[in-house]
């Protein structure tokens, strides 16, 4: 019988993995699923990069894209949102 312990396996893109996590809370599984499953079979619904590698589909108007820097890292994700939170210390239940 083989007793190694395994060690777990680090996503190879943490920080894209934690913002899908995010959207996936926001949006719902189904949804976000189904974009990245269309942006993987060549449809620009989702392309993502980090650490070398790269999934989805790039989208041709890259004017259209978003860059994910510290103002996207600092959002909040509030359930029924009206917007107060940007650019706040907390999120908008908190006020």
């Amino acid at each position: 019988m083989d007793m190694r312990v395994r060690k777990p396996v680090l996503h190879p893109m943490p920080e894209i993995a934690a913002f899908v996590a995010n959207l996936k809370a926001a949006f719902g599984d189904a949804e976000i699923d189904d974009a990245i499953r269309r942006g993987k079979a060549g449809e620009p619904t989702f392309h993502a990069s980090e650490n070398g590698r790269s999934v989805g589909t790039a989208s041709t108007a890259t004017a259209n894209a978003w860059q994910v820097d510290q103002t996207i890292r600092d959002r909040h994700y509030c359930a029924g949102c009206d917007g107060d939170c940007v650019g706040k210390e907390g999120s908008c239940v908190a006020w």
